[in-house]
């Protein structure tokens, strides 16, 4: 495989926060991190955070939806697990307006950042769902209609009818007014998910808040690829990435004299002597990622019965192994996906052309009039966040105006749970 350094991606980070900085000026901003790596994997300093209630002050509770019964027969025995769509709803004890949080990609639906989010909106007084990522293998198993997440449009369609659903499950619950966000991915989904509603009306949504979304998504995801193939001092076919990161934790403990797993462990750990470089934490982020396109691909393949990674008629049950699949599915990236998956199925189901053309239909490139028109929707953006390409940021600036925020500091995601962005989501919703 080809070992990239990062001076090209970091360069047009550098590129971005020159440009944009200026939207909110770094001083005043306070985020303490100013390295993208590093706060996308650390996030806020415990003592910086939102000011959230904590687990036991919440009255809330996990739910199931059965949507696609048909799929049971196609599932092996051991995806029991999730044969139904799995959510979570936090309730107000009287009428309040409800939140729905949609999870970036991959992401479970108790996934830490929805998790926070929750914990900020519920303290305000909504009624909150979080919902998986319609790439996360529940959603895709239990709920999509195609399992072929990436098609925006369709990705939508899924997650209003969960809604729909959801809300429906609870007819005893009363919401005063619907609002909708999503963070990573889930923001780009949210944007769609809010367009089809201005025709449906279900929910007739009062606010949109768009958290960290891709512009252009094959730019995206293009850079996110790109960290698992970063040169990292010390990993050659002797040593592994893995065991690099785990002897410097190991130093680490060792220095502390103790092992304490909390919150605060990753910024705690990047002061000290064994702090990860750059190029072992964008492994880090790589890997994750690469750990969740390998999920979609596996997960895809299997429900359409393609063959690319599991043999059609493979008999699959509580006791096979799926340890080569798995091994399989992670030698293909986001990239091999889109061509051996996703563009095969968009041409055969919509007679549909190049890559070009693909990348403009679900990326934010589609809903640029609806953007520009929605008083209602909102974004808010870190300058230097590692999926934004050249011109990203310049797109949201035209399509947006003054209902965009970009902030200098923080990374991908990382600075949801700072004060400062909490204060401004939560100003935002009370218009």
């Amino acid at each position: 495989m080809l070992r990239l350094s990062l001076a090209a991606l970091l360069g047009s980070l550098t590129f971005c926060a020159q440009l944009l900085a200026a939207d909110l000026d770094a001083a005043s901003y306070g985020f303490p991190i100013t390295n993208p790596f590093e706060a996308t994997i650390a996030t806020t300093p415990p003592d910086l955070r939102s000011t959230v209630p904590a687990d036991d002050d919440i009255d809330q509770a996990d739910y199931a939806l059965k949507l696609r019964p048909e799929r049971e027969s196609v599932l092996p025995d051991n995806f029991w697990s999730v044969k139904k769509l799995r959510y979570r709803l936090a309730q107000q004890k009287g009428p309040a307006p409800l939140v729905f949080i949609i999870a970036g990609t991959g992401g479970h639906y108790a996934s830490t950042h929805a998790e926070n989010l929750k914990k900020l909106f519920y303290g305000a007084g909504y009624h909150v769902v979080q919902l998986s990522s319609p790439t996360s293998y529940d959603f895709m198993a239990s709920a999509s209609r195609h399992a072929t997440p990436g098609l925006s449009a369709e990705d939508a369609d899924d997650l209003y009818r969960v809604m729909q659903a959801v809300r429906a499950q609870h007819p005893g619950l009363e919401v005063t007014d619907f609002y909708l966000t999503g963070y990573s991915l889930g923001a780009l989904e949210a944007a769609f998910v809010s367009h089809l509603d201005e025709t449906r009306r279900s929910f007739n949504f009062k606010r949109v808040l768009l958290l960290n979304p891709p512009v252009n998504l094959y730019t995206s995801v293009t850079n996110l690829d790109r960290l698992v193939q970063t040169r990292v001092k010390g990993v050659d076919d002797t040593t592994t990435f893995y065991q690099v990161v785990l002897g410097k934790l190991t130093r680490y403990f060792q220095q502390k004299g103790y092992i304490d797993l909390n919150d605060a462990l990753l910024f705690d750990f990047q002061e000290s002597r064994q702090r990860l470089s750059n190029e072992q934490m964008a492994m880090l982020i790589g890997t994750s990622f690469r750990f969740s396109s390998s999920d979609i691909a596996f997960t895809s393949d299997l429900i359409n019965h393609r063959g690319l990674i599991t043999p059609v008629k493979y008999p699959i049950n509580e006791g096979t192994s799926l340890t080569p699949f798995y091994k399989r599915a992670l030698q293909c990236d986001f990239d091999c996906y889109i061509t051996e998956q996703l563009i095969p199925y968009w041409r055969a189901r919509y007679d549909g052309g190049s890559l070009t053309q693909l990348i403009n239909q679900v990326s934010l490139y589609a809903l640029e009039d609806y953007l520009k028109g929605s008083s209602k929707i909102a974004v808010m953006h870190n300058a230097d966040d590692l999926i934004l390409g050249p011109g990203d940021l310049g797109f949201l600036r035209r399509a947006m105006g003054d209902r965009l925020t970009v902030y200098p500091h923080g990374g991908h995601c990382g600075n949801l749970n700072y004060r400062v962005n909490g204060d401004a989501m939560l100003e935002f919703f009370r218009g």
